[in-house]
Formats: structure tokens, C-alpha cells, sequence
């Protein structure tokens, strides 16, 4: 597989010495395949960062969180996570509309690793997945070109106080946030969004 170095890359590679390291790195831990090791961890997580970019290139990066295993490795290839209810703004997943080039970014804050996963989104809002995660609007695909761990050296560890109250599950309803509440957003809602009426949901500030 071509290498994602460019001269920009290879300028710093050369200023401080690191092309070969580079090289090596490139040659020897990077792939485009999910294979059974990358799979359990991606699997195992609860959270992951995402960065797109719209049309002109200006990024963005946002944190997605649920329950472990909310991202499924579909197989060698492709993964898949959901989108669940948001802010209404759209900003990762429109650029993936307009740019489908994504970075994911999967750290596990209690051991310390981390790995990245560079490929093309798609979405398809009549995907098959839907149904299968609670209260998705869509599910996101990504088809990696680039999968390979990253030096874990400076990741603080952090333990898990709780998962978040919000992630939806089966036969349970969802707490309506706060925020929703708000009088500068409450009447900007959607027309069938719960926190028009949240009926026996709790409302939480997180």
C-alpha cells in the first residue's frame, strides 16, 4: 500500500532525523486490514474520537461514546458505529457527506494503548444496522485503509467512573438532557423530539 507520507512529513522526517524509524514503522505495523487483534479492541471499547473534514479541508473532531462493542467490525475491512441523538448540528457526520476521509482514534485509558484508523465513511440512512442499535438515527460505515497502533507513552490513565446515563438501551427509556430544557433551545427543537414532552424520563444535566 502506498505510503500517507508527504513533504510535509518528510521534511520534519528529515529534520530530526526520524525518516528510516518512519519507514520501518510504516513497513512493518501498518495495514489496511482489521485483523483478529485490532477487532478485539476496537470491540472492547466505549469510546473513540473522530476527525473529518468538509469540502475545503477545515477539520473537525468530535468524541462518540456508548456501551463496549457500540463499534462492530463488520469484517476485514469495515466497521461500523451509530449516530445517536446530538445537538442537531451534524458537523462530523455532514463532512462525511461533503469528505469521507476520516481518522478514528480507539485509546484504552486504564492499560494504555491506543490505535488509529484511517479510511472513507459512508452513510446510508436505510442501513440494515440501524435497527439493531437502540434509538439510532444512522449508522456510520468505515472502510479502513490504514490501521496501526500509536506510541503509547504519554497517555495519562484515567478509571472509569460510570458510562454515560444517556446511551440508549433496550426496553429502557433515555433521559432527556438538560440543556434540552433550556429556553434557548427548547423551542428550536425537533417537533418529536422527547424533550418536548419528556412523560416519565428523567432530565439530567449529564
Amino acid at each position: 500500500m502506498p505510503r500517507g507520507f508527504h513533504d510535509g512529513s518528510r521534511s520534519l522526517q528529515d529534520a530530526f532525523d526520524t525518516r528510516a524509524l518512519a519507514d520501518r514503522i510504516d513497513d512493518l505495523l501498518v495495514h489496511d486490514t482489521i485483523d483478529e487483534g485490532d477487532r478485539a479492541f476496537i470491540e472492547a471499547r466505549d469510546m473513540f474520537f473522530l476527525a473529518t473534514a468538509d469540502a475545503e479541508g477545515r477539520p473537525t473532531c468530535s468524541y462518540k461514546g456508548g456501551d463496549p462493542g457500540f463499534v462492530r467490525v463488520l469484517d476485514a475491512h469495515t466497521l461500523a458505529f451509530p449516530n445517536y441523538d446530538g445537538n442537531g448540528m451534524y458537523l462530523s457526520t455532514g463532512n462525511v457527506l461533503a469528505n469521507p476521509a476520516v481518522g478514528m482514534l480507539f485509546i484504552d485509558l486504564e492499560r494504555g494503548h491506543r490505535m488509529r484508523l484511517e479510511g472513507d465513511a459512508s452513510i446510508d440512512v436505510d442501513d440494515p444496522l440501524t435497527g439493531e442499535y437502540p434509538e439510532a438515527q444512522f449508522v456510520v460505515r468505515v472502510r479502513a485503509r490504514a490501521v496501526y497502533p500509536n506510541c503509547p507513552r504519554y497517555i495519562h490513565r484515567y478509571g472509569l467512573v460510570r458510562r454515560s446515563r444517556f446511551v440508549p438501551q433496550e426496553d429502557c427509556l433515555t433521559p432527556v438532557p438538560e440543556w434540552k430544557r433550556s429556553d434557548w433551545a427548547f423551542d428550536a427543537l425537533p417537533a418529536q423530539d422527547p424533550a418536548r414532552d419528556p412523560g416519565d424520563r428523567d432530565v439530567l444535566g449529564r
